[in-house]
């Protein structure tokens, strides 16, 4: 299953980037995620449904300091799909 969601709230300056990184890894879900100069939290997600499912379920609770107020999900046709190996951090 492939996601590209993007989170809402109080998503940045809170860890919440390694919190879903570390949470990806822990899933075997591969991907990125990076901040918006928005204030939100973007982020690719491709692996098994019960992990993709499963991190954005963490995400919506996110680290301590965090405070999540949406998630929006949006499924990746085969046309959009990229190409990602492991879990990284994007800085763009």
């Amino acid at each position: 299953m492939k996601k590209h969601i993007f989170i809402s709230g109080r998503v940045q300056g809170v860890g919440f980037r390694h919190f879903t990184k570390t949470n990806a890894r822990e899933l075997g879900v591969n991907g990125w995620v990076k901040n918006l100069s928005d204030g939100r939290v973007e982020a690719y997600l491709d692996g098994e449904e019960k992990a993709v499912k499963e991190l954005i379920e963490r995400c919506k609770n996110g680290p301590a300091a965090s405070y999540v107020k949406n998630i929006e999900e949006n499924k990746v046709s085969d046309k959009q799909a990229e190409e990602v190996n492991g879990f990284e951090v994007k800085f763009s």
